[in-house]
């Protein structure tokens, strides 16, 4: 049973919160619990409306001219370049227009080609399982190496056969986080250029890819950025490489001059020559407007509620429920994401039990139920409530259910 007294400190914490208007940007359901915003972000109010111009207008009233008076032609820069903004990266350094897959596999074919006579990629053991197959198939395209590095020191994988490492910012199970600085340094150190995956950072917690040194990274805009099921990535390439790059996938788009029909590809100078095809405007405009809800936001202030609600998440589970769950999410503020997983041999079932309460979080093979914190709308209050009725399932084995033992949904 809910302790009231115990849920007046969420609300005192919330009405403290420097985001605690942001939720109001944000469509959410009444009476739903939303941990799941590491997987698909909650629908921000502009969009629809946003889309539904687009369409009507943009694409029903003015047809083809809107390439040029939307100005859709220039739509992935000038989103990449709202992103780059979030991010605290350089204006011309981020280009947005395909999926995660697509853009890590334009983005290591790049950084390797950039690197000849080495013949080995790194990527952690413990990585998205796309990163990995993403960079096997690179890999064999190149007659290169793919060397696993452990999770815990992917250093002692470097060595002067690298090309590339590629490694996941903040892991998508357990939402440990690397020093991005002193892995770049270690991969600068002999000579293997550094790509990052900000899956799970981009728009929860700050990366400061400039002072890292980053050479590449990629990033999905369908989590923590709220753009909506399959919006495209982004793709950032460090100023000193733009020019210098060779991605794999030459389409009319990234031609100097795309609009002449030259038979002869020449790629367009900067960021430009990373894109293939005719980018899609519709999901394009939905993660424009997604970004309005960043507007004006303070960093520090993200990370700060970030570390906030999880750490009172963290602090009710071990209160609540002693020795019931492990958690494997690092309690060290500078080795966390923003989500807590916790560990049990019930998980999938726990994570179902919970789901039916309405409080939506996922499972990550094979034990681990993962509760992401999307600072902009998730509160101490409904951190509470989570932990209250996790609480009820534990205590009445709700996780037991027949129901609950078929591993069939998409979390």
């Amino acid at each position: 049973m809910t302790d009231l007294s115990a849920r007046s400190r969420a609300l005192e914490l919330d009405a403290g919160s420097p985001l605690r208007e942001r939720r109001d940007l944000f469509s959410l359901p009444a009476g739903t619990v939303y941990l799941d915003g590491n997987s698909l972000g909650a629908l921000p109010r502009a969009v629809p409306e946003r889309i539904s111009r687009v369409v009507a207008e943009e694409w029903g009233r003015d047809l083809i001219a809107s390439w040029n008076t939307a100005d859709w032609i220039g739509l992935p820069r000038r989103v990449g370049d709202r992103v780059a903004e979030l991010l605290g990266l350089p204006e011309g350094s981020v280009w947005v227009s395909d999926s995660t897959s697509v853009s890590l596999f334009k983005t290591m074919v790049a950084a390797c080609r950039l690197r000849p006579g080495r013949d080995v990629i790194v990527v952690e053991s413990g990585t998205f399982p796309t990163d990995g197959y993403m960079a096997a198939s690179v890999a064999r395209m190149l007659d290169m190496e793919l060397r696993w590095a452990d999770s815990g020191q992917p250093e002692e994988a470097f060595d002067d056969r690298v090309a590339l490492a590629c490694l996941t910012h903040v892991d998508f199970r357990t939402g440990a986080m690397f020093d991005a600085a002193a892995v770049t340094a270690a991969a600068h150190a002999v000579g293997a250029l550094m790509l990052w995956d900000l899956c799970h950072t981009a728009g929860a917690v700050p990366v400061d890819l400039v002072a890292a040194d980053a050479d590449f990274a990629v990033g999905c805009t369908y989590k923590y950025l709220n753009a909506g099921p399959g919006s495209p990535a982004f793709m950032y390439v460090a100023p000193r490489h733009q020019d210098a790059i060779d991605q794999p996938l030459s389409g009319w788009m990234g031609h100097a001059r795309p609009f002449d029909m030259e038979l002869a590809y020449e790629p367009v100078k900067g960021i430009g020559r990373l894109a293939s095809g005719t980018p899609p405007i519709l999901a394009l405009s939905a993660l424009d407007a997604a970004l309005d809800v960043f507007e004006g936001v303070d960093p520090a202030d993200l990370r700060a509620t970030s570390l906030s609600l999880t750490d009172y998440f963290i602090e009710l589970v071990d209160v609540r429920l002693p020795g019931v769950f492990e958690v494997v999410t690092p309690r060290d503020h500078e080795r966390r994401g923003s989500q807590v997983s916790l560990r049990h041999e019930q998980a999938y079932g726990v994570v179902q039990a919970l789901i039916a309460r309405r409080v939506v979080g996922d499972f990550r093979t094979p034990d681990v139920a993962r509760f992401g914190f999307a600072p902009l709308y998730v509160t101490h209050a409904d951190v509470y409530d989570a932990v209250d009725h996790l609480v009820a399932v534990m205590e009445d084995r709700e996780y037991e259910r027949p129901e609950y033992a078929t591993r069939n949904r998409v979390t």
